[in-house]
C-alpha cells in the first residue's frame, strides 16, 4: 500500500508541482521512510519550491530535506538551509547540515563552527561528511581550546576529540 501511494504521489508531482505542498506533509506516514525523497526528486530541481518546503516544514520534514539536498543541487545555491538548520537545537538537524551536501558547499568559518557545536551537542564526529578532507589547524586549535575549557571543570573531553587533537 505504501509504494502504491508513493508511486501515486511522485505521479502528481510530477504532472503539478504545487502537489507536493499537500502530499509532502504526510508523505513519511503515507508512503514511508523514502517517499519524501522521491517527492523532491520528483520536483527536478524546483529550488523555490524546495526552500518553501523547508521554511515552512516541521522537523521531519527539513529533515528529509537536508539529507536529500546533495542529490538535488550541484550549485550550492540552497547553503542558506544548512546554516539555517546549524542555528537549531536539534541535533538530528545540525548532524544532516554537516552531511555531504554541507560539507561539500558550507565556507571554513561556518563548518568549523559547524563541527564545534557538534561537539557542545554530544554529535558523534563520525556523522560529520568530509571532516577528514575539511580538517585542518584553525579546527584543531579550536577543539583543543574547548579541551582546555572543559579539562580545568572537571568535564570529560569526547573521545572523538581528543583522536584530532
Amino acid at each position: 500500500m505504501r509504494d502504491e501511494w508513493q508511486t501515486e504521489a511522485v505521479r502528481r508531482v510530477e504532472a503539478d508541482p504545487d502537489a507536493i505542498h499537500l502530499l509532502f506533509p504526510q508523505a513519511e506516514r503515507k508512503g514511508g521512510p523514502g517517499a519524501r525523497r522521491a517527492l523532491l526528486k520528483a520536483l527536478g530541481g524546483d529550488h523555490a519550491t524546495i526552500r518553501n518546503l523547508y521554511e515552512r516544514g516541521d522537523s521531519g520534514e527539513r529533515l528529509a530535506i537536508l539529507t536529500v539536498l546533495h542529490e538535488l543541487d550541484s550549485e550550492g545555491t540552497a547553503v542558506d538551509l544548512v546554516e539555517d538548520a546549524l542555528r537549531t537545537n536539534d541535533a538530528r538537524l545540525v548532524a544532516a547540515a554537516l552531511g555531504p551536501y554541507g560539507s561539500a558547499w558550507l565556507d571554513d568559518h561556518a563548518f568549523r563552527q559547524g563541527v564545534l557545536k557538534c561537539v557542545f551537542m554530544s554529535i558523534p564526529l563520525a556523522a560529520v561528511t568530509g571532516l577528514e578532507r575539511r580538517f585542518d589547524a584553525e579546527l584543531a586549535r579550536m577543539l583543543s581550546d574547548y579541551a582546555a575549557e572543559l579539562r580545568p571543570a572537571g568535564r570529560p573531553v569526547p573521545g572523538d576529540v581528543l583522536e584530532r587533537i
